[in-house]
Order: C-alpha cells, then structure tokens, then sequence
C-alpha cells in the first residue's frame, strides 16, 4: 500500500519569533568591555570569592545573550554557570540560602519575570539557524531544565535532535511537548513515526491518539493510524479505520483507493490459502493413487517377464549351446530383479501416502476452504467496488485504473489454472466453455490499462497491455470467443 502523506516534523522550526532588531553599536560595544573586566575579575581570588560578583556576572551574560549574541555566542551557558555560583556561595551562617541565592535559584527555576530561559532559547535558535546543530540541541536542553512545563524549547530541542539522529532525545523532547499541552499535530506524527522506526507500534498508535485528542479532525493523524495498523499487521483494523475515514470525508480519493487495495490484499491473501487447503485436501489421496498406479503397472511387468523367461527356457532346451539366447534370459532376469525391487520400494510409498491421507481431517480441510471462499468472493467484491467508486470520484486515478487491470488480469490467470489442470474428458466437457470466460476476463482490463497509459506513461502499465495483447492473440488465433461476465 502507498504511504499517504508525509509530513516533516521539522517543517514546525521557524525562528522569527526571536529575530532580533539591530542592536546599537554602543550597547555592544559596552556589553564587549563589561566581558572583558567580568572576564578577568573571574580569575582574580578576592572577587570571585563574592555572590555579589557572580550575581552580577550572570545578569551581565544574560543580557549579551539576549542582546548582544555577536559578543558571546554562548553567554547563556556563562549566564547559568554563574547563577549557579551565587547559590553556592550565597549562603547564612545557619546554612540557609541568602538573598542573592534566593534571587538566582528563582532564575535558575524559570520564575516569573525571569529572563534565562528565554536567552537559551534565543541563542539555541541563532545556532540552528547558522546550522551548528549540536550547539543548538544544548542550548534548547538547558532552557527545558529551567520551564519544565515550556513547550516551545521542547518542541526545538526535538527538532534538532531528530535532525541530528539522536533518535531518544528527540522523543523525550517531544514527550515533553505533549505533556505539557502541545497541540500542534506535525509534531504528534513526527513522534509516531519515532516509534514506529522501533517497531513499537502501540506506542505510535497511542501517540497519534493523543494528537487526535487534541485536533479531533485531523485526517492526516487518523491517516497515519492506518498506516501503523498495516505495518503491524493489524489488516482488519486498519480496514476499519480507513473505512470510517472514507464515510467522514467521502471525496477523498485516495482514501478509497487506499481501502481497495487492503481489499485487493486480502483477497489475494484468501486465493493463497485457497491453494494450500486444497493441496491438503489432495495431496495424500493424490500421491496413495499415483503410487498404487505405478505398482500396478511394476507388477505387471513381472508378469510378462516371466511368460518371457518361460518362453526362452524352453528354446534354451532345444538348443543347449545358443549363447544368444542365453545372453537374454540373463537379461530379462536382470530386469525382473530391478522390477521386483522397485515394486518393493513402490509398496513402501503406497503406505507412507495412505498413512499421510489418514492425517488430514478432510471434514475440517473442507469447512476452512469454504470459510476462506466466502472471504475471497467477500474481498474481491468490495475490491472491485472500492476501485469504481474511487474512479467515480476522479476518473483519472492512475492507481484505482491500473490496479483493477490488474485485478482482472490476475483472475484470468487463476482461472486459466483450473484449464490447465484439466484432463481430456474434462476439457472435451466444459474446457472451451471456461477459456471463454478467461479470454473475458483479460478482456475486460484491457480498457483499464489502456485508459491508466493515457493517464500516466508509466512502463509497469505499458508492459501490462503488451502482454496482455499478447494472450488475447493467442485466443482469438485458437478461435475462443470471449465471453465476457
């Protein structure tokens, strides 16, 4: 089945939210020489040993990362080290946080009116714009240590993670993005297929539940259900599904198109098992009669050689001295004796296919090729019906005009088979009778090849009619008349 639609997650990714106006030359130029100092006083002993220094040098990185980005492309990172710093050393003789470190571990929490959070997800923008991935993955992890409860960091974290193949971080960021209330549904699809690539199903499933929870309508979702039902193999669920989806929005070709083929599928599917029951139901009693007609005709055989050893000891007797007709006694009685071993051999085979017929429960054989029947007629019709309506809706469907050609070349094909497998009583009886709705039947796809080519010069379709043509030369050169049902 052809995949629906794709989606990229990180279509989401835009970055003008943060663009930033042009910063004048003497702020950054001020920011450029606030670093230098702050620089340096960090390596002095006496002003690193203070809260009030490190407080300040925070403050200081956080406003070149939201202003200034050109002094310090990662003053964020230096703005939270430092926050850092104050709660270390901002501390009571009783052990108990100062006013400073309070102040810190408010930013360093994402409070209210804090703005460290939103300088990573600044400069983690700026990254990936300039495509340093990596540094942009980091700088949107830390914004989401900060706003546990932020989905816009999640949904970049995610994005840059998936882009750089880091498939785990990529669905935890957008774990997070739902958790926290992330509605947008790309990003819902774009974790489905995360974990879909691991083949856990139920979890894409349950995640395109929870997109649909919160975009109720979005067909694309209710699309990728599908999609994961049939790679997991849930055929019957996936035809539920899609069936609903082609009631909510009946125009939808592709939808249609997309239920025909599951259809096709199970038909097909319901014509192999058909094959193998009926082996089954044949092959024991098939192979005991085979083997009991070869052992006949062996010990047939042995009877016309010895009529043939009697008949030449008695010329031996009239002429002791002819070595001619001694050579071929010695011959028939060589022959006999590989006759009297096969026969041997074919008693063992007569057994062995009895034995292997008297395993088959041919009552139960035959309620299941019944069962399976009625699911191919079922399927091949709702096939058909799904491949018409579609072509109702959009007479130039490629898929829906190739695919019942094919459909019907693919019967004609299979009942060719029941010919073939004819005897000459059989065929005298009913055998022209049958070719005659073969030839129908390749008949009747030739008008949906010939209309998918005129659609789309497709070669699989062109090479479809040729043989196609080809066969229904045969016919007409063996004078079958087509009979179309």
């Amino acid at each position: 089945m052809k995949k629906l639609f794709f989606v990229s997650a990180l279509s989401l990714f835009g970055c003008a939210a943060f663009a930033q106006d042009a910063v004048n030359k003497a702020l950054v130029d001020g920011y450029r020489k606030e670093k230098e100092k702050s620089d340096k006083d960090a390596t002095d002993p006496k002003s690193s040993a203070k809260a009030a220094f490190w407080l300040e040098r925070a403050k200081l990185y956080e406003n070149i990362a939201l202003q200034g980005s050109e002094v310090d492309s990662s003053a964020a990172k230096t703005a939270m080290e430092a926050y850092k710093k104050v709660v270390e050393l901002d501390v009571t003789k009783k052990g108990e946080p100062g006013k400073s470190s309070k102040e810190a571990s408010n930013v360093l929490a994402g409070g209210e009116g804090t703005q460290l959070f939103n300088a990573f997800v600044k400069q983690g923008a700026e990254k990936y714009q300039a495509k340093n991935l990596n540094g942009a993955l980091e700088m949107f992890q830390a914004a989401q240590e900060i706003n546990k409860k932020d989905t816009l960091a999640s949904l970049y974290g995610g994005i840059a993670a998936q882009q750089l193949d880091k498939k785990d971080i990529a669905k935890t960021s957008f774990e997070k993005y739902a958790e926290n209330g992330g509605k947008d549904p790309s990003v819902f699809y774009g974790l489905a297929q995360l974990y879909r690539a691991e083949n856990n199903f139920d979890g894409a499933i349950a995640t395109l539940n929870k997109g649909l929870a919160q975009s109720p309508g979005n067909k694309d979702l209710k699309a990728e259900i599908v999609n994961i039902l049939l790679a997991s193999g849930k055929e019957d669920q996936a035809i539920k599904e899609l069936e609903a989806l082609t009631v909510a929005d009946p125009k939808n070709t592709q939808n249609v198109v997309n239920l025909a083929i599951l259809y096709d599928n199970m038909y097909r599917t319901a014509t192999d098992k058909i094959k193998v029951l009926n082996g089954k139901m044949g092959s024991g009693n098939n192979a005991a009669t085979s083997a009991a007609k070869n052992l006949e005709a062996e010990k047939g055989k042995i009877e016309v050689y010895d009529g043939e050893v009697k008949r030449i000891g008695a010329l031996i007797k009239k002429q002791p001295k002819n070595a001619d007709l001694k050579r071929q006694l010695a011959d028939v009685n060589a022959k006999k004796k590989e006759s009297v071993d096969l026969i041997a051999k074919l008693e063992g085979e007569v057994k062995a296919a009895q034995e292997a017929s008297k395993g088959n429960d041919v009552a139960a054989l035959q309620k299941e090729l019944e069962t399976e029947k009625a699911k191919q007629k079922d399927a091949a019709d709702k096939a058909i019906g799904n491949y018409k309506k579609a072509l109702e809706i959009d007479a130039a469907n490629y898929d829906a005009l190739f695919n019942l050609g094919v459909f019907y070349f693919n019967e004609a094909v299979q009942l060719k088979g029941e010919v073939d497998n004819m005897n000459m009583t059989e065929y005298q009886q009913r055998g022209k009778e049958v070719e005659g709705r073969v030839c129908g039947k390749f008949k009747k796809a030739k008008p949906y090849f010939e209309k998918a080519i005129q659609v789309k010069d497709e070669a699989e379709a062109k090479e479809s009619l040729t043989n196609l043509n080809g066969v229904l030369e045969q016919f007409a050169g063996k004078g079958v008349a087509c009979i179309e049902d």
